[in-house]
């Protein structure tokens, strides 16, 4: 199971449905669980939440390292086989501390554009099911 924090309100409606049409592709270990955050209190909550060497925890930011589909997959794969717990985390409007980014085992950039926090919730469930059929095979992933 991929755990998703998130800055700010659930999904608005629009994202909701694109989300939803994702996440009803995935199977374990793939499958996404949410968690919504104030976004003023997210680092807050952040900066005491207990970073272990079971997470592995990928921090969604601009400032991050841009990757394929293909190394986001063998990232989770990775995950998976030393049995760890991914945690991915969304920002809100202004990121993340640089004390939380310290504590994040990857940084991943989308783009070197900036998207609106619904739009990444977005882009994460559907890069994880394109993960999910890079790493069994599938026919939806064309590389």
């Amino acid at each position: 199971m991929i755990k998703i924090i998130a800055g700010g309100k659930k999904h608005l409606p629009w994202a909701n449905e694109a989300i939803e049409e994702y996440e009803k592709r995935l199977k374990k270990p793939y499958d996404l669980t949410w968690e919504y955050v104030e976004e003023e209190k997210l680092n807050k909550k952040l900066s005491n939440w207990p970073f272990s060497g079971q997470d592995f925890v990928i921090i969604c930011d601009e400032r991050g390292q841009n990757i394929s589909s293909d190394e986001y997959s063998r990232m989770l794969e990775k995950a998976f086989v030393g049995s760890k717990n991914v945690v991915i985390l969304i920002g809100g409007a202004y990121g993340f501390s640089e004390e939380i980014r310290e504590k994040a085992d990857f940084i991943w950039s989308f783009s070197k554009l900036v998207f609106p926090h619904m739009l990444a919730r977005t882009i994460v469930a559907e890069q994880t099911y394109r993960a999910q059929e890079i790493a069994k095979g599938g026919h939806y992933h064309h590389a």
